[in-house]
């Protein structure tokens, strides 16, 4: 199946941007990175009041004119790949908006998400809560050294519910905790080749050599 639109996802630190250059690389496919320059970050790390509000709207309305960008460009005659979904907003939503807030913000989601284009393959990746921290630790960036256990237990958990009635298109997990793509290539050629031969669905991607 020809996936033209492959969308990678998961939480904080998992390495979405690394298994992009590499996936990207590999399919001969335009990456598109999200924009992660948000003003109002550092104060919601550092629970500023009110800051939740403004970081949610701020990555909604930005997330947004990005995908139309990428929509109205049409590049859509090659591979696209992107480090994120539209829909991952909500998840950060429900986690971090008081019911006032949320109420807000719905109705403006959903005059937004009917207008973005769907991925055609979504790319989950998960992590153990561990591993997580320890990535978080080793990049290194200031506004996450804030980012409690607790709140990735959390978001963890919220993207997990989330992709587990996730029907939206073609989907591939992919658990990360015991695989580097980068110092075990073959991995990502053997993935490659599962992702050119899939049809629609769920699958889970199982690492050379783990085959029972």
């Amino acid at each position: 199946m020809d996936f033209h639109y492959i969308a990678v996802e998961g939480p904080i630190g998992v390495g979405k941007t690394s298994f992009v250059e590499l996936l990207g690389n590999h399919l001969n496919a335009t990456k598109i990175f999200e924009d992660i320059n948000n003003p109002f970050l550092k104060d919601f790390y550092h629970d500023v009041p009110g800051s939740g509000f403004q970081t949610q709207l701020f990555f909604l309305l930005t997330r947004y004119q990005q995908q139309q960008k990428l929509q109205q460009a049409d590049h859509f005659q090659q591979t696209i790949i992107c480090d994120y979904i539209f829909q991952k907003d909500k998840i950060f939503a429900y986690l971090n908006l008081s019911d006032s807030e949320l109420m807000i913000y719905e109705k403006l989601y959903s005059l937004l998400e009917s207008s973005v284009p769907k991925p055609d393959l979504v790319i989950y990746l998960q992590a153990s809560q561990d591993v997580l921290m320890q990535r978080i630790k080793k990049r290194n960036l200031d506004y996450e050294k804030t980012i409690s256990r607790e709140y990735l237990k959390e978001l963890t958990q919220a993207y997990n519910y989330f992709f587990f009635h996730y029907k939206l298109s073609t989907l591939l997990v992919i658990n990360t905790s015991e695989i580097d793509f980068v110092e075990n290539p073959a991995d990502m050629e053997d993935l490659v080749k599962m992702i050119r031969s899939m049809g629609k669905g769920t699958r889970y991607y199982v690492p050379l050599g783990s085959e029972k």
